[in-house]
């Protein structure tokens, strides 16, 4: 099983799941972050750390958020490996909980 990142990570990119991750399963993209699923050990230590949560486990995935795990898989594979925070975007606070947000996703 693993942790899956969501639409709402999208444009707000926090960073805070980074750190805590002990095996560095995080990719960063443009403005979104993904999980590769092959490297999560499902210590679920990144899902309270997320501000915007937009974590979430593979059992728990809302409906409508399942289409991620294959986009974050897909993701995880091309996109460069993140192991520090970073600052989040600075409109990061206006873009967290808007709905519609995959349109914006930068790949």
């Amino acid at each position: 099983m693993t942790f899956v990142v969501t639409e709402n990570c999208i444009k707000c990119k926090y960073t805070d799941c980074v750190e805590v991750c002990p095996v560095d399963c995080f990719y960063e993209g443009p403005n979104f972050l993904v999980i590769h699923p092959d490297e999560c050990i499902d210590c679920a230590l990144c899902e309270p750390e997320c501000p915007a949560e937009a974590i979430f486990s593979e059992d728990e995935l809302p409906d409508d958020q399942k289409a991620f795990l294959e986009l974050n898989t897909e993701l995880a594979e091309v996109w460069p490996n993140i192991t520090e925070k970073k600052d989040p975007p600075a409109d990061a606070e206006e873009w967290d909980g808007k709905p519609g947000k995959l349109e914006y996703l930068e790949r």
